[in-house]
């Protein structure tokens, strides 16, 4: 199993580490931190050192409740980070819905393209299929960022977040992307309540057989589900983190988006070596 991420074939036969970059002031965990291209380099080179595969760089808080940031703002603070970290030597995404933003970040050598909203912004599956080797990675998110915890879901989640990733996989693939271009990603904490980001996880198996051997990315990161079942605020959830992380690639996900890049490396480690331990027996 491979990803077709631009200047990059990602073997995904071993589960991959994505490093989140977040280049905003407003971010639900780090905001702030790194808010400027130089911090921005600074965490990318740092995320690499710790063992990160790809590293992914948004302009823009998709928090409950944030508020949208204007075009010339975001692309102000993206294109910057994705032009000094693609001499980097990994393979970078770009987390946004605008197509311009998508568009620009690609023609400065951004490898993939992240979207909340499963590209379904106008002119978002069209800039995709523009670059013809581009990843994307499609997300279900229920209602938008400002309202999606307002009013979660209801029904069967499991089938809910197919049935929608499905019909958002068709039209991509109509437009002529090919299948190993593309990765699918349940929504975590996007108009879920935590028992169904927990049924999520419990059951992600189930979502990679219904669609067919797709790979699957999940994002569990400090996220607020998280916070609920321990009681802990954002800035002490590493533990479960990483737990969540190891769980998410026990029921079939193959790459896993972090802020905690180091600890989640080594935990996968010891998972690989159990894993071939457990194949000698």
């Amino acid at each position: 199993m491979h990803w077709q991420a631009g200047r990059f074939q990602i073997d995904l036969d071993t589960p991959r580490v994505m490093g989140i970059v977040n280049v905003t002031p407003d971010s639900f965990s780090d905001g702030g931190s790194h808010d400027n291209a130089r911090d921005a380099l600074a965490h990318c080179e740092a995320l690499i050192g710790q063992g990160a595969d790809l590293l992914d760089i948004g302009g823009e808080s998709t928090r409950p409740g944030s508020p949208a940031v204007p075009l010339e703002v975001e692309l102000a603070r993206v294109i910057p980070v994705v032009r000094a970290a693609r001499t980097l030597g990994v393979p970078l995404s770009v987390d946004t819905y605008k197509a311009e933003v998508m568009r620009a970040a690609l023609d400065e050598g951004a490898d993939i393209i992240n979207d909340v909203w499963a590209l379904r912004q106008p002119g978002a599956r069209e800039a995709v299929a523009a670059h013809t080797h581009c990843g994307v990675c499609l997300m279900h998110m229920h209602r938008d960022p400002q309202t999606m915890q307002q009013q979660t879901m209801t029904g069967a989640v499991v089938d809910e977040v197919w049935r929608f990733l499905d019909g958002e996989l068709r039209a991509l693939l109509g437009l002529g992307v090919a299948r190993e271009r593309i990765v699918l990603d349940a929504g975590i904490g996007f108009g879920k309540t935590v028992e169904q980001n927990f049924a999520l996880l419990a059951r992600q198996n189930e979502l990679v057989r219904l669609s067919g051997g797709y790979p699957w990315l999940a994002g569990w990161s400090r996220k607020s589900s998280l916070g609920a079942v321990t009681g802990l605020p954002v800035d002490q959830r590493l533990g479960a983190s990483v737990a969540a992380a190891i769980l998410a690639v026990q029921q079939g996900a193959r790459i896993v988006r972090v802020h905690d890049v180091r600890d989640t490396v080594a935990a996968l480690k010891v998972l690989a070596a159990t894993e071939r331990q457990a194949g000698t027996d």
